[in-house]
């Protein structure tokens, strides 16, 4: 019982990550834009996310929280200039939305990298980090150790970082706003028929520029969380390649998802079990990288069965990956 408990546990700190990238591309792709950026945008929001605060004290800075803040504002700041990019060239300038976000996640992989390994080598221990203040801000539980330490529910419940309750309030959150306002329903019927939106007096450009600037930004959180969090990697200092697919997990998941926030939260928890599954239940004669792939075999065969379902109710916006061109409305 104590090791499905630590493997659930586990497999929610796996997921948050996933949760955010999806949701950064839900919220793109309901407005008919197909961003492929979200590796690299990820990758944006993981180096901005830790270069912020390490900044913040070299300069001097102490306080944990602002460093806190300052973290989360460079990691949305940084990932929205990347979805801002990625707009003004696919719906300004109708560039190729495939290409276009290819073209983002290279740009933002050797971007984070390149700063991370530079920053990193010019610091004296060799190394980009932040201080144990900061990272106990991102890996400590915020809940009392009381309520954590109750049977079966405590860890599962209670044991979390900010980032995975924060993850969660987000699908809630969005998956009201698309489907319970005004504006939700308004961007669902840009993503949808977006001649049809203009007609009706719905500022079309407006919509797709917020909406994959804020999902952009979104999908930087995803990032931020694979930078500062032990569970995913060292915690509060910069690893090579950090990011390593979740960007592609991500997109392939908004489609295992249907494009709806809620069901997000359960696919990303199965990804994330999948994902360190092998650390629990390891099966001697199965070698460890047959593991690695595995998160990745079950996405091609989950891309596959939702292809050949017909329900309209698991098919993409209508306009995805489309330029809208007004003057032939």
């Amino acid at each position: 019982m104590d090791n499905l408990i630590n493997f659930l546990t586990a497999g929610i700190l796996a997921a948050t990550p996933l949760l955010f990238g999806v949701l950064g591309e839900t919220l793109t792709e309901k407005s008919g834009n197909l961003n492929l950026g979200v590796e690299g945008m990820m990758f944006m929001g993981a180096i901005a996310g830790i270069l912020g605060p390490y900044y913040y004290e070299k300069a001097g800075g102490t306080n944990p929280y602002l460093a806190l803040v300052i973290a989360l504002l460079c990691a949305l700041l940084c990932a929205g200039l990347g979805a801002l990019i990625f707009s003004v060239l696919t719906i300004t300038l109708r560039a190729n939305q495939n290409v276009t976000g290819l073209a983002l996640t290279m740009f933002g992989t050797g971007f984070a990298n390149y700063f991370g390994e530079a920053v990193g080598n010019s610091d004296p221990s060799g190394f980009l980090s932040v201080s144990t203040g900061v990272k106990g801000i991102f890996n400590n539980p915020i809940f009392p150790e009381s309520l954590a330490n109750l049977p079966v529910v405590g860890k599962l419940f209670f044991s979390h970082n900010f980032m995975v309750y924060l993850a969660v309030i987000l699908a809630l959150l969005l998956a009201y706003f698309l489907g319970h306002t005004r504006t939700g329903l308004n961007l669902r019927a840009v993503g949808e028929s977006p001649a049809t939106a203009d007609a009706a007096g719905i500022n079309v450009t407006l919509y797709k520029y917020l909406a994959t600037c804020v999902g952009g930004a979104m999908t930087g959180l995803g990032g931020l969380y694979l930078s500062m969090n032990a569970a995913a990697g060292v915690g509060g200092a910069w690893v090579y390649n950090c990011v390593n697919g979740y960007g592609w997990l991500a997109v392939a998941l908004v489609i295992f998802a249907v494009w709806n926030p809620k069901r997000a939260l359960w696919c990303s928890l199965i990804f994330g079990g999948l994902a360190c599954m092998r650390y629990y239940y390891p099966i001697s004669f199965i070698p460890a990288s047959i593991y690695d792939i595995v998160p990745y075999i079950v996405t091609a065969v989950v891309l596959v069965v939702v292809s050949l379902k017909h329900s309209r109710s698991n098919q993409p916006p209508e306009s995805l990956g489309l330029s809208y061109f007004r003057e032939e409305r």
